[in-house]
């Protein structure tokens, strides 16, 4: 195991004192108190409802200063993009049970390691088929599922599970304590989940976010590339069973009496799902005693234009509850009508009860792309607050859009993203760049949130990557306290009817820049990002915060810049102006909450209750997933671990890398 650099902690002045190993362990400190709580971290967001909430109290806001890197893992999988094999982005939030730490790679490899000490324990390979460079998204995987077996057989093969799913679209189940794959699950271990969902290469449709596991069955969905046509991959929702691999239900995401309407006996046709609906590609949660399943769904293809969606945007960017033992919806409730935006769900919901917040009834936290948190009743989908449904821009759609003329604006809490941009909003280092992006934004339709993309271009704030991504909130249900990492960073989005599209070089548009297809409908779309003459962006810092709510009130406790210019631009320009981010953050019973996220090469510790940084933690890459923390025995080290693997914006690596307080 290769060392990694010293962990550092920031003064208020901003100024970075790094800190040896030697003077951390021989400093005069209070001994490590081991008199707290134990805990493990066996889903992806710690528990099933995805609150990403940790008992754990051992290192708190008054010794997380002392905090160092405790082991440290590579697993080497790495590509850094080539003309046959796709960039590796390492986001994996792993899990541990059994006293072994679980995770996938991006070549969907499935290591486990002693999670007291990072020794490797053993290794599942899949032999990826699927490596390719094609497409636009980098090779990546979120997590595994873990299913402690219910008790049944204890002691023998696959007695406990890990479910993986993979690049080349299959769900793997795999013994827990071996790594050997379970015979009886599928064929061979395995079940594909190619059938009934159309053609499509294989960067087109696959798992990223873990499985989750919910009764006696495990749960899936898909990515489907945006963007690319009309009647793209489906978006079905399927459950398995946990020990055989039988499909159990499929959830099709299209209106109620679809099926009805198109053919006599209401069935599909050629076991076939429908084409072009919803999919669910962020990590799904669940509620046990209450049998149900919460997917938060994307938007129907092709993202950018509705005219022809014949109301398959039911579903789309909403949270939908279904049945956990048939599949049929409970409830749904839709954040964005006929989502022109790519404003996808993109987050796993967040299951809390607490007492005060909307009178104590179990509850749901969605996070969207647009900056609002919606509060909505766990068992009916009713909002816990008043939703506003305001009048949004209807000026400048194509011919044949279908605009919706309204969309819903939560009160409690209130928006937390800005949600107009013009020219007098534009901002630089200097003058120059400045002038620059104050004529960049002048030259885009600009109406606030939700102007429809049109033929002259159309600004889009915030971006279609959020607001909130895929990280998702994180809530402390003690104090009462929900936390939301945000992008802040605008683009614009064109549409270019399909002959003049059609003799567009795709090579022309040059990343953060792109050029979408649209197949099957009259536009093809290109997208810009509002980014200076200096290659920085248009809108004024922060370009990514941290922020606390506080459920009771709905109101904003704090707002923090997070990330550095550091590792995207040379020294003396380490400004601390909050950068672009992927990933979430994880919250503890002391009141620490750790993350990653950013464009630098750190994870961080804020104080949950003021939202001073407390630490910073050096990696030996950027860490683009959400950590988390365990401890296993009375005299045992809480352990914070992270994956530093690298995003699309950086170098891809392979670290796992646990922090501790010294012994």
């Amino acid at each position: 195991m290769a060392p990694i650099l010293a962990a550092q902690r920031p003064v208020r002045t901003g100024i970075l004192i790094t800190l040896g190993l030697v003077g951390f362990a021989c400093g005069s400190h209070e001994p490590r108190d081991n008199s707290g709580p134990m805990a493990e971290w066996r889903e992806y967001g710690a528990d099933k409802g995805g609150l990403k909430y940790s008992p754990l109290n051992q290192i708190t806001p008054a010794n997380v200063d002392r905090l160092v890197p405790a082991w440290e893992y590579r697993h080497g999988d790495i590509s850094h993009g080539s003309a046959s094999e796709a960039k590796t982005s390492f986001l994996a939030t792993p899990l541990v049970a059994e006293g072994s730490l679980f995770f996938c790679t991006a070549f969907s490899r499935v290591i486990a390691l002693d999670a007291e000490t990072g020794d490797e324990r053993w290794v599942f390979d899949p032999e990826l088929r699927t490596r390719s460079s094609s497409g636009p998204y980098p090779l990546s995987c979120r997590g595994v599922a873990y299913w402690d077996g219910g008790g049944h057989g204890s002691g023998q093969s696959c007695s406990s599970r890990i479910y993986l799913g993979t690049r080349d679209s299959e769900l793997i189940a795999l013994d827990a304590k071996t790594g050997e794959v379970c015979p009886d699950f599928g064929k061979g271990g395995r079940v594909s989940l190619r059938e009934g969902i159309g053609e499509a290469p294989p960067w087109e449709y696959y798992p990223t976010s873990p499985p989750i596991v919910v009764g006696d069955v495990v749960v899936v969905g898909a990515l489907v590339a945006d963007q690319l046509r009309l009647d793209a991959p489906s978006g079905v929702v399927r459950a398995f069973d946990l020990e055989t691999g039988v499909l159990r239900w499929a959830w099709d995401p299209v209106p109620p009496g679809w099926w009805e309407e198109r053919s006599p006996g209401g069935e599909a046709g050629e076991g076939r799902f429908q084409a072009g609906t919803p999919n669910v590609w962020a990590p799904m949660s669940g509620d046990e005693a209450r049998r149900l399943v919460f997917v938060p769904t994307g938007n129907p293809s092709p993202d950018s234009f509705g005219g022809l969606r014949r109301g398959s945007d039911y579903y789309g960017s909403s949270t939908v509850a279904l049945d956990a033992d048939s599949g049929e919806v409970v409830w749904h409730y839709q954040f964005v009508h006929n989502d022109l935006w790519d404003y996808d769900t993109p987050a796993q919901p967040a299951l809390f009860q607490v007492p005060g917040v909307g009178r104590g009834r179990p509850a749901l936290a969605q996070a969207t792309k647009m900056g609002h948190i919606f509060l909505l009743d766990r068992e009916t989908g009713e909002p816990l607050y008043p939703v506003e449904e305001r009048p949004v821009p209807q000026a400048g759609a194509v011919p044949g859009e279908i605009l919706s003329p309204t969309q819903p604006f939560p009160t409690h809490p209130p928006p937390l993203h800005a949600a107009t941009l013009g020219p007098d909003d534009a901002w630089g280092f200097t003058p120059i760049d400045e002038a620059f992006c104050r004529d960049l934004i002048a030259g885009f339709r600009s109406e606030g949130i939700f102007t429809p993309p049109s033929l002259e271009g159309s600004i889009q704030y915030p971006g279609s990557a959020g607001g909130a991504n895929w990280g998702g909130v994180s809530i402390d249900p003690v104090r009462g306290l929900l936390f939301v990492n945000q992008n802040h960073l605008a683009m614009a989005q064109q549409l270019i009817p399909r002959a003049e599209f059609a003799k567009l070089d795709p090579a022309s548009a040059v990343y953060p820049d792109e050029l979408y297809p649209m197949a099957g409908t009259p536009y093809g779309l290109k997208r810009i990002s509002l980014l200076s003459n200096f290659g920085a962006p248009c809108i004024r810092p922060p370009w990514g915060s941290l922020t606390a709510v506080d459920l009771a009130s709905g109101e904003v406790l704090w707002t923090a810049a997070l990330g550095s210019t550091r590792d995207q631009a040379p020294f003396p320009l380490w400004l601390e102006l909050g950068t672009p981010n992927a990933g979430g953050s994880i919250v503890t019973a002391s009141g620490l909450l750790f993350i990653g996220a950013t464009t630098d090469k750190f994870l961080r510790a804020f104080s949950a209750e003021t939202g001073e940084e407390l630490w910073r933690g050096r990696l030996p890459f950027t860490a683009n997933a959400t950590p988390m923390t365990y401890r296993l025995s009375p005299s045992g080290r809480q352990f914070v671990v992270v994956a530093a693997g690298g995003h699309g914006w950086s170098e891809s690596g392979d670290a796992v890398v646990a922090y501790a307080l010294p012994d």
